[in-house]
This record gives structure tokens, C-alpha cells and sequence, in this order.
């Protein structure tokens, strides 16, 4: 499958670690934004897109409000999300697979564990 990522984090670092590591698997497409709202127009705007990979808190829209909205979209709703954030409490892992996040990685996380939930999403689809 060939995959087109979106890299939503409002953190420039952040986005650059998750596309490098992206990039050391052997992905090359991706588009990135700034947060919930900048990534759905992304979405709107490239019908490429088929991966989503979201940090959860971001100014004006936040990770968890931009799952929730695209598992709410008809055209949207089957497209693999990755939550990656420092958020590591259960209840928050909780409510984010509650609301169909795929998979959930905290931060700081090694290349590798990036690699196994994407293919345990992957492999699931």
C-alpha cells in the first residue's frame, strides 16, 4: 500500500521527528499542519491522503476533536489514525481508542515503537 501520511502537531520539532522517523521507514509522502482545523482542510483539499498521524493538544482544534471529526465524516471515517502525544494516562488512552483512534503512541517514543503501531495498524486494515 502506498501511504500518503498527515503529520498534524503544532510543534515544528515534533512534525520534523514523526516525518524523519517516517522517512527512515521508507515513507516519503506526507503533508503536514498546524493543528485539528488546519489538518481537516488538509484532508478536504488532498483526497490522497490516508494516514493520519495527530499529537492530541493543539491550539484550536485538538487531536482527539480532529478524530472525532473525521470518524464522523462518511467520506473520512475509515482513515487510520495515530495519536502520538506526551498524554500517557489511561484514561486518556482510553478515551482516545474509545472514539476510534487506531492506535496510540506517548512522547517521547524511538523510532521503532513508531514503526510496530504503524504496522499493527497496518496490518489490521
Amino acid at each position: 500500500m502506498d501511504l500518503k501520511f498527515l503529520v498534524v502537531d503544532d510543534s515544528v520539532t515534533m512534525r520534523r521527528i514523526v516525518i524523519n522517523s517516517l522517512k527512515n521507514l521508507g515513507y516519503t509522502s506526507y503533508v503536514e499542519a498546524t493543528d485539528g482545523k488546519d489538518a481537516l482542510a488538509k484532508l478536504a483539499a488532498d483526497s490522497s491522503i490516508n494516514f493520519v498521524i495527530t499529537d492530541w493538544n493543539m491550539p484550536n482544534m485538538t487531536g482527539l476533536e480532529l478524530s472525532q471529526a473525521i470518524r464522523g465524516d462518511a467520506n473520512l471515517s475509515k482513515l487510520p489514525i495515530l495519536m502520538v502525544t506526551t498524554r500517557g494516562v489511561k484514561e486518556d488512552i482510553v478515551q482516545a481508542l474509545a472514539i476510534k483512534v487506531n492506535n496510540y503512541v506517548v512522547k517521547p517514543f524511538t523510532p521503532q515503537v513508531l514503526k510496530e503501531k504503524l504496522d499493527a495498524i497496518l496490518a489490521n486494515l
